[in-house]
């Protein structure tokens, strides 16, 4: 009896999900290979609440089999289920770039100042059942004015943290970590007619003063109190070009200061041990916060710093995604089956976040009605 009421409430709700899906879902699972007719999938409907069963609950292949056959979903067997899965990893990642485009993406509207769009861009590494290392990456960029993904990617641990595994707009504001801040990064940016705002290094970034001479950093830090914000022109160094940009700091407070320097000095000898000597400049620049940015001077240094304070919302984004949905640790080993389980996890956050914004700004009753009934012929002739 209590199946009979969970297929009812399937065969009810599966049209409000199906109805955040890209218009021609199931065409697409036969045109990229996810889906062939088998008894145990009759269409790809069936395909997708299976792989969704697996995907969103968690379960095992063999119960997801167990669970499809007694909702009246599939008849089919968890070897199958892996297959399937495996096959269906282009499917998944075209769903969930589709629901992000058409539900999250929404037209963006001018922020001012020559800024159409900050993006928050992170990375997150996700293992491999046994691993002691890295096996995938997701590459995610948030949009701050919605909160909302605008564009991800799943590639492999060698694949590294860069702004070049985006797509620039003219008038986006790519905003990121010190993994970020790279001379070949900033160049990539602004060719695409973006800006750049990332937590600066003591070095990498390879900054010069307007003579072409090496920045002085430490200098120019040293003469910060407490409260002060400080902004200088400075060009990065780009081969034979250079790009101009800003250095804007403010110096922390001592208690502030001191908690950086001992997470620094307890990673260090974490990692290090006492062998090697840890930087003294090192401590020296964690009592200072600074950043490089290519916005000019309509935005002042004290805004700079406040906009990239927004930055910890990417990182709230990824506790969400491995908490919630659990996307941190992978269930099978096959790269094949490893990356189309991460493409429906995306897919799963994606459709969650969009029906909970269409159950607040859409309707009443959570969903888009895409078709309207005609009235009944019989009815038009009564009247």
């Amino acid at each position: 009896m209590v199946m009979e009421n969970v297929s009812c409430l399937w065969e009810e709700d599966w049209p409000v999900v199906t109805s955040f899906l890209p218009s021609d879902w199931q065409e697409k699972a036969k045109e990229l290979g996810a889906y062939c007719y088998i008894r145990a999938f009759p269409n790809p409907g069936a395909l997708l609440r299976t792989l969704l069963i697996h995907l969103v609950d968690g379960c095992s292949f063999r119960e997801t089999a167990v669970r499809a056959k007694q909702s009246g979903i599939a008849d089919v067997t968890d070897v199958a289920v892996i297959k399937r899965l495996r096959n269906a990893a282009e499917w998944l990642r075209w769903m969930a770039q589709g629901v992000m485009q058409r539900w999250l993406d929404k037209t963006q509207h001018e922020i001012g100042r020559g800024i159409n769009r900050i993006r928050i861009i992170d990375g997150s590494t996700i293992q491999e059942p046994g691993s002691k290392g890295t096996s995938w990456r997701l590459h995610y960029s948030i949009d701050l004015r919605t909160l909302s993904c605008d564009e991800f990617a799943v590639t492999g641990p060698k694949e590294g943290e860069t702004f070049k595994n985006f797509a620039v707009r003219p008038g986006d504001l790519l905003m990121g970590d010190r993994c970020y801040a790279n001379a070949s990064a900033v160049a990539y940016v602004v060719d695409g007619g973006g800006h750049v705002l990332v937590r600066a290094k003591t070095k990498g970034l390879s900054l010069v003063d307007s003579e072409g001479h090496s920045f002085e950093l430490f200098r120019k830090l040293r003469t910060l109190q407490v409260g002060e914000v400080g902004d200088w022109d400075v060009w990065v160094q780009h081969g034979k070009r250079r790009i101009k940009g800003r250095f804007c700091a403010v110096k922390k407070s001592s208690c502030a200061a001191e908690a950086a320097r001992r997470k620094i000095t307890r990673q260090h000898n974490k990692k290090h041990g006492k062998k090697r000597q840890l930087n003294p400049q090192t401590l020296e620049a964690a009592g200072y916060f600074f950043v490089f940015t290519t916005l000019d001077r309509t935005f002042t240094a004290a805004e700079i710093l406040e906009i990239y304070g927004a930055r910890w919302q990417v990182e709230l984004a990824f506790k969400r995604l491995k908490s919630i949905l659990r996307v941190g640790q992978l269930h099978n080993k096959n790269p094949l089956s490893a990356k189309a389980w991460l493409h429906g996890k995306i897919l799963v956050a994606f459709l969650v976040t969009a029906i909970i914004m269409a159950g607040r700004s859409f309707s009443p009753w959570g969903y888009l009605v895409r078709v309207t009934r005609l009235p009944d012929p019989e009815h038009l002739e009564g009247n």
